[in-house]
């Protein structure tokens, strides 16, 4: 038996983000090339599935939790079959010979000991496996609301476009009537060409977050988010300990089991072993003489092991240090994010209950006026900027909501 130290290993959405994000770019021209294939439309829940099923560092997990299992049959572990054969004049001047073979076999609680260590193990490997599938949870809600995120910009600019298109027609048609110059009209076809062009760039910008999504479901088929999905994520704050905290005592209290069970398993390593022998031989060359041997392998050097159970019992302190300073620090961290998501919340709220409709008012007033001749294009542009600013802050401000919310729902686990 070997000491041996547990970590938590997770996904983590940002470490991937980083790393992937060129050969997402790439793939994108690829994804906006294929676009009409067909695409599968999946719910939040539909996604959290298909990635708790499909995922390849939870099937790895899985994996690891067979090992442990299939590992509990090495539980008994008798010492190799000695055999051995002596020829020579050890009896007479004749050449004789001897054959004998002798086990020994643990005695005490050695092999019971044995069993219930990887009994622990494979319920640790169960609790990082635990670990892993709540991050990966995190992040496929996080890539989730990124794409509907996409698709409200979207919308938002096919809006713009209409806005705009409308506005240069106006244009053309107070250009021909000589009611303005011809500056309108460029201006309105500058516009109207950005926004084209942004479309592009956001058609780019959805390709990256479906394959974001895609990478955590590991699924060959294009599945999107359902766009019928309410874009604000719906967020139930629990006031009982957070999910997290209880996987992470019980990853910790599991990893301090393994390191009493190891500790007993090295005590159990200084009883004696006994052994059991047979014996065949000749003497003088004749008739075959038989015998039976017993004896015990006293360990009398057995510090070693002494040692070993005195460092398991140092690790089982680390383990319980270390899931302390996770408690102070899960709960500071709570409080960090709570205070953000109530910053966050607030902020929507105006956009939502005031806002927008302001913006709404705005530029159906100021198309209006323009139309009409009652209102200067400059002005007419001015307004329209202020009110396609506050949508955009809308869209923004509901995607800050949504990644406070996600977030204050998933605490990012430490890792250690």
């Amino acid at each position: 038996m070997t000491n041996s130290t547990y970590k938590i290993s997770t996904i983590s959405f940002a470490d991937f983000a980083e790393n992937l994000s060129r050969a997402l770019r790439l793939s994108a021209l690829l994804f906006v090339t294929v676009a009409s294939q067909a695409q599968q439309k999946v719910t939040l829940e539909k996604a959290i599935e298909l990635a708790k099923s499909n995922n390849i560092d939870l099937k790895i997990a899985d994996k690891e939790i067979e090992k442990q299992n299939v590992l509990r049959k090495t539980a008994f572990q008798p010492d190799a079959l000695q055999v051995q054969y002596q020829g020579g004049q050890f009896n007479s001047v004749d050449f004789d010979h001897n054959i004998s073979v002798q086990q020994f076999f643990p005695l005490g609680n050695v092999t019971k000991a044995n069993r219930q260590l990887q009994e622990e193990l494979a319920k640790l490997a169960e609790k990082r496996k635990a670990l892993s599938s709540y991050e990966l949870e995190k992040a496929v809600t996080l890539a989730y609301y990124q794409y509907l995120y996409g698709i409200s910009i979207r919308t938002l600019n096919s809006e713009l476009n209409e806005i705009y298109t409308k506005f240069l027609r106006n244009a053309e048609l107070r250009f021909r009537t000589g009611e303005s110059g011809n500056i309108e009209v460029i201006s309105a076809k500058a516009k109207v060409k950005e926004i084209e062009t942004q479309k592009e760039q956001l058609n780019f910008d959805l390709a990256i977050y479906q394959k974001q999504l895609q990478f955590f479901v590991q699924t060959d088929e294009n599945i999107i988010p359902d766009e019928n999905t309410k874009l604000q994520y719906f967020f139930v704050e629990n006031q009982e300990n957070s999910k997290l905290e209880n996987l992470i005592t019980d990853f910790y209290q599991q990893q301090i089991s393994v390191y009493q069970k190891e500790a007993v398993t090295f005590k159990a390593l200084r009883t004696p072993k006994v052994g059991l022998g047979y014996f065949a031989q000749t003497i003088n060359t004749e008739s075959l003489f038989q015998g039976f041997t017993a004896g015990l392998q006293i360990p009398l050097f057995g510090g070693v092991n002494t040692t070993k159970a005195k460092a398991a019992a140092i690790s089982i302190s680390q383990s319980q240090l270390t899931l302390d300073k996770n408690k102070i620090i899960l709960n500071l961290q709570k409080e960090e994010l709570q205070n953000n998501f109530q910053k966050q919340q607030k902020n929507l709220n105006y956009y939502q209950n005031e806002g927008l409709q302001y913006a709404n008012q705005i530029i159906d007033t100021a198309q209006k006026s323009y139309a009409n001749g009652d209102m200067s294009y400059w002005s007419y542009i001015s307004f329209l900027n202020q009110a396609i600013d506050i949508k955009k802050q809308l869209a923004e401000a509901t995607h800050s909501y949504n990644q406070s919310a996600v977030e204050l729902q998933f605490p990012t686990i430490k890792n250690n």
